[in-house]
Order: C-alpha cells, then structure tokens, then sequence
C-alpha cells in the first residue's frame, strides 16, 4: 500500500479523521492542545502505596473475604503468585436464563454472564510495570486459559478482557488486578465493528485490520514498538490522547487461538508500553481491553482480536456526549514520537524479552 501521510496539515488549526473500524469521525482540535506534561498522571502518590495493606481483600490472609477462587498459581515464597476468583459484586451472574420479556414496548431480561478478576500479584503495589517477564507471562497464560474455559459454555456469546487502573478509568482497589466479563449477548457496538469488518472484507476480498496494519507500518510515523508478534501503534484516527493499539501480525479472529509464542511476546509487549506511559506521562490512568470475535465470528476471515490501551488524560464533555464523536487535542504522529523519545531506554532494556 502506499505510504500515508496527511496533507496539508496546519498545526495551529483544527481537521477530523475517520476511524475505518469503529465508522466514526474523531475531531482533532489542535489549538486546544497541551503539552504532554500537562496531561500526566500522579505517579508520586502511587509510589508511597505498601507491598502489604492490611484492609486489602485481595492481599495475601483475607481470602475469606474472597466469594470463591476460580484459577490458582503457586510458586515462589508467597503461597499463591496469581489467583482469578469470582467477582463479589458481579455485573452479571450464571444463574438466570437469556428469555427475553415485554413490558410494552420495551425489553428486558436476566443478567446472565460472568465476572471474574485477576489478581495479578500477592504484592500489593506490584503493578505490570513493575514485574517481571515471567510474572507478566501468567496474567496472560491465566487470561488465555479463562477465555476457553468461558467460551466452552454454550451460552456465552462474548469474552471481554479488561484493566481498569487508577479511579479515573474505574478501578476501585489499589491492588493489581484486571476482569474478565463473559455475555450471553452481542452489544450493538460490537456488531456494529464486526459488520464494517465483514462489508470491507465482502467488498476487497481482505481484512480490515490486517489492511490497517499494513498501512501503519508503511507510515511508519504513528509506530511504537515492534517484536516478532505484534506491533504496537497510535492509530490514525486515535479517539484519545496516547491510544494504543496493539495489533497481532498473524491473522487470527479471536484471542483463544493465540500461540504460546504470542502470549510471550504479548507479556513483553505490554511491559514496554506500560513502563513508557509510567515514564513519559508520569503513570497516568489507564484502561485496556482485549478487542476479539464474538463466538459466531471466531472462525470467519474478516475477524482480527487486538488489544487496546486508553490513557484517561482527558474527560469527555458535552459535545463529545450529545455527539457520539471524540475530541482528541493531540495529533497520533506526535504522541507516538514523544513516546518514542521517551521510552527509548525502556524498549531498549527489553531487547531480550521481545526474543524469547
């Protein structure tokens, strides 16, 4: 494909870009940007956080406080080194059915599914960051292993693998973890991404995503880390400042079919990115979530799981709420530079990790 490059383009003023995935416009309001520093988490107040917190239910003794451990792995001088236990105060539970009711005109039904969370470390202040490759590793294994489990079950129709960290992304404890949430339905704004991908692939004989990622690495200005499995990029049309993307070079429709090649390159690939926003915008809040097929479209050739990463370093507003559409103060291309800049050290230092 040819290199793409944005013409034309005034610093100073204001363009929009479209989003092939998601279909939608995102506006990219320069004169309202800011410098990174300005944006940048509060890493200060995490550091002074103990290995051990003594009113922590995910902390090691407090397991009475747990509803039910699911997956546990030992090893080492603590008793466990990662457990997936059930989630206390569930968004949704397995009991129930997916019957649907009317209550003139509208519908309702059962919240059917479940929800689980990872506690990735027995160390209270031990985020990915901070961990090894190898710990980093079984938070992917254990990821892998619930996303089959789940997906075995007849009823669940979707999987989604998510980290909430820090409050302004959600997260209610300090302790790491991440969640794992199955459905026993599609979300419209899930259908509506894979319909976009099946009339691309309908019309150009190719998939979406693959076809993004070979733009992207022809560009080459919005990329930030690359090893034999996945290359990781700010997108195009990047909703937010310092999204990332993190894309897998081997087509695959879902995360279940993911090789035990993947999942370690997976692992080093998210220590790079999460210690290059730990360094470069001082450990902002962040969520990321695993992107994969719903179960009816895990075999089909358009689909294609990714991974995704969205700094909160900013809030939407009213306009970006009545419209649907986002407002992203800072280009892609240079975020991905700054990133670059400023993670060089951290990337380099993972040389190894990324050659397993």
């Amino acid at each position: 494909m040819k290199k793409m490059r944005p013409e034309g383009r005034d610093v100073h003023g204001n363009e929009m870009r479209h989003n092939p995935v998601s279909g939608q416009w995102v506006i990219y309001s320069l004169s309202r940007r800011k410098r990174p520093s300005d944006m940048a988490g509060a890493r200060s107040e995490r550091e002074s956080r103990p290995d051990y917190d003594e009113q922590c239910p995910f902390c090691p003794g407090h397991e009475r406080e747990l509803p039910g451990i699911i997956l546990e792995c030992r090893g080492g001088e603590s008793p466990w080194r990662l457990r997936v236990v059930e989630n206390k105060f569930p968004a949704l539970t397995p009991g129930g059915d997916l019957q649907r009711k009317r209550h003139g005109l509208y519908l309702c039904m059962q919240g059917y599914g479940h929800h689980e969370v990872v506690i990735e470390s027995p160390v209270h202040n031990r985020q990915i960051p901070l961990m090894t490759q190898d710990e980093v590793e079984m938070i992917i294994e254990a990821y892998h292993r619930r996303y089959l489990d789940l997906m075995k079950l007849e009823r669940n129709m979707l999987i989604v693998i998510f980290r909430n960290y820090g409050s302004r992304a959600g997260a209610s404890l300090a302790h790491p973890h991440s969640q794992i949430i199955s459905t026993g339905l599609v979300p419209e704004h899930v259908r509506e991404q894979e319909y976009r991908a099946q009339r691309y692939f309908d019309d150009w004989g190719h998939c979406l995503y693959c076809d993004l990622l070979e733009e992207e690495l022809a560009a080459g200005e919005r990329i930030i880390n690359e090893n034999p499995s996945f290359v990781s990029f700010i997108p195009y049309a990047a909703e937010r400042p310092f999204e990332i993307w993190v894309m897998p070079r081997s087509h695959k429709a879902h995360f279940g079919d993911v090789s035990e090649r993947e999942k370690s390159d997976l692992a080093a690939c998210m220590r790079i990115l999460l210690r290059m926003l730990r360094q470069t915008l001082n450990d902002p809040d962040y969520n990321y979530v695993i992107h994969s097929s719903a179960k009816y479209r895990s075999g089909e050739p358009q689909a294609h799981w990714f991974l995704k990463i969205s700094p909160r370093l900013t809030t939407r507003a009213g306009f970006e709420i009545g419209s649907g559409m986002s407002i992203n103060t800072s280009l892609p291309e240079e975020d991905a530079a700054f990133l670059r800049a400023g993670g060089q050290g951290v990337a380099g230092g993972e040389k190894n990790a990324t050659q397993i």
